[in-house]
């Protein structure tokens, strides 16, 4: 055995500069690199599994898994070819040029790679952020890879983004600090209404709502007049809602719009809508009540009864209320395939 071996190693199959490359280094390179890729598989898999079942340190773990990665691969690659017996000094001015063609024609693949190793290493942006990028979309960071970053927003569409965008461009991470942001929603009421009355229903309606933080001196909703406009008075609601709600924005949007409005129709506030009056200031020389008796459009008016606003459900409220799935983990290549359910067969 030892003699095959030994002539394995001296069958020289051609020769690089000086150095002979025998069929024995080529196979015990081949060897130390399968090695080394054994290791990062077994390695990544492993931190994979910690972090799935880690409830706190998943970004830093994140940030060890892919070092410890690539790191082992390219250690096994070098170990490799010095294996085989290739001399890295003797081949310097030619791996120098083979290096420029090379990063010319993937400078864009090495971009993205050395982003992505940055965008790890910031913490600006961590695997269950919730982000929004410029063209507008948003949605959980699900993994960060060599070369994109892959975006789940609430519709579960998978977005891919490369990471040399999230670097260059404007982000915007709406959970990076802090437990919750302060959001605006806007409505209007017609004019004439009761301005306290408006803040008093509106704010009822807010805090009633489960995802509504507990006010506090940082933290207080309040209903804001913020113009007057060609049909109605401008108002704003500004609230605190929770992690998980700001983590769904529409949702949200839609869930206290329609708390307000079942709140403005509780209370008999007139919504109003674009409209345009014409008056007439006289009509056969009578104007005002005159005119109306003139036409006989003059009748006494009915008195007015409050009914009570029926019940209403608010859909988008119970899905903001939905706990938000964590980012799926990677499947574990080391877990056994999922047994098909056996078929049933009706037997008489």
């Amino acid at each position: 055995m030892q003699d095959d071996f030994a002539g394995l190693e001296e069958f020289i199959l051609f020769t690089i500069g000086r150095t002979p490359v025998t069929l024995g280094g080529i196979v015990a390179g081949a060897v130390v690199m399968i090695l080394a890729f054994v290791v990062a598989w077994a390695a990544a898999a492993g931190l994979r599994r910690v972090r799935a079942r880690a409830r706190y340190g998943g970004a830093a773990l994140y940030i060890v898994e892919k070092p410890v990665t690539y790191g082992v691969v390219i250690i096994g690659l070098v170990a490799g070819l010095s294996t085989v017996g290739l001399d890295f000094s003797s081949l310097a001015i030619f791996a120098g040029a083979v290096g420029v063609g090379v990063g010319l024609g993937l400078q864009g693949v090495v971009k993205e790679f050395v982003s992505g190793l940055v965008l790890i290493f910031d913490r600006v942006v961590n695997i269950g952020d919730y982000v929004e990028l410029e063209s507008g979309q948003r949605g959980q960071v699900q993994e960060i890879g060599p070369r994109a970053t892959r975006i789940r927003n609430n519709d579960n569409i998978d977005i891919i983004v490369p990471n040399s965008q999230l670097i260059e461009g404007i982000l915007v991470n709406w959970t990076l600090h802090g437990a919750t942001r302060r959001i605006h929603i806007p409505f209007g009421v017609a004019y004439g209404a009761d301005k306290d009355k408006v803040r008093e229903a509106v704010l009822a309606a807010a805090r009633a709502l489960p995802f509504t933080l507990p006010e506090s001196e940082d933290h207080k909703s309040q209903v804001w007049l913020v113009g007057f406009g060609d049909s109605a008075l401008n108002f704003e609601l500004l609230v605190w809602p929770d992690l998980n709600a700001a983590k769904r924005p529409n949702a949200m949007l839609a869930a206290y719009t329609w708390a307000i409005d079942d709140a403005l129709r509780g209370a008999n506030i007139e919504i109003p809508f674009p409209q345009t009056d014409l008056r007439i200031r006289s009509l056969f020389g009578h104007e005002g009540d005159g005119a109306l008796e003139t036409l006989g459009l003059k009748s006494p008016a009915a008195p007015v009864v409050p009914q009570p606003a029926a019940p209403t459900v608010n859909d988008a409220a119970e899905d903001v209320v939905r706990p938000l799935p964590e980012p799926e983990p990677e499947p574990d290549p080391q877990a056994p395939p999922a047994m098909s359910p056996p078929d049933i067969v009706d037997r008489p």
